[in-house]
């Protein structure tokens, strides 16, 4: 039994870690902050609950069905870790070279802003996916489902019950810094904000580099 829980908080770790430079819960409330204008703080709330529960839905169907994709499409893990590998690089990298701010994708259209329901359709598409949960979120989970099969059934359950509790983590991050994104801002001012943007797009990087290099040493085996 204790080697259940030795296993089972060692994946939820890994979960965690592997999840949040891609999810990036704080550098993508950022992104999304020029969306939540002109809304109350019920409609904010709403908005971001939505969001979350959105995000949870896609990570979900991720773990649980990401094999059966995998196998329609006959591809296999190494490949994912790879062709994933080397676009969580690719969002990286732009990250890091980019000198710019990232554009504003709702200006001009302060307008367009006031009210929730002008927003609701872009709940899912573009803020949810792929802003907050992307195809880096999806590789890493296919990668993290692959992780967690065992024959034994109980190992399962475990490995499974460790990677929906890193999911959970990531949603409830998600929230908090969705909720209080003015609040993030006004605290850490443009200049952190900036320096945090960098040092995010680094990891992002990193990760997407171990994953990239995992799925070769998989496929030259």
């Amino acid at each position: 039994m204790p080697l259940l829980y030795h296993s089972f908080f060692h994946l939820l770790f890994i979960g965690i870690i592997a999840l949040f430079p891609v999810v990036n819960p704080i550098g993508s409330s950022f992104i999304i902050s020029p969306f939540f204008t002109g809304l109350s703080k019920a409609e904010k709330r709403k908005a971001v609950g939505k969001i979350t529960f959105y995000a949870f839905s896609i990570c979900t169907v991720s773990l649980f069905a990401g094999q059966w994709i995998l196998e329609i499409f006959g591809i296999s893990i190494p490949v994912v870790q790879l062709a994933g590998g080397i676009m969580i690089c690719k969002m990286g990298w732009e990250n890091l070279s980019s000198d710019k701010k990232q554009a504003n994708p709702t200006a001009g259209t302060e307008a367009d802003l006031s009210g929730y329901s002008n927003i609701e359709g872009q709940l899912f598409y573009p803020i949810t996916f792929p802003v907050t949960t992307g195809a880096g979120t999806i590789s890493v989970l296919f990668t993290l489902s692959a992780h967690s099969e065992s024959s034994n059934r109980l190992n399962y359950f475990m490995n499974t019950a460790a990677i929906l509790s890193a999911i959970v983590i990531m949603c409830i991050l998600i929230y908090i810094f969705y909720l209080n994104t003015k609040n993030i801002i006004r605290y850490l001012g443009s200049n952190a904000e900036a320096i945090f943007n960098r040092i995010s797009a680094f990891l992002i990087f990193c990760v997407g580099l171990q994953i990239a290099i995992t799925g070769i040493k998989s496929l030259m085996k």
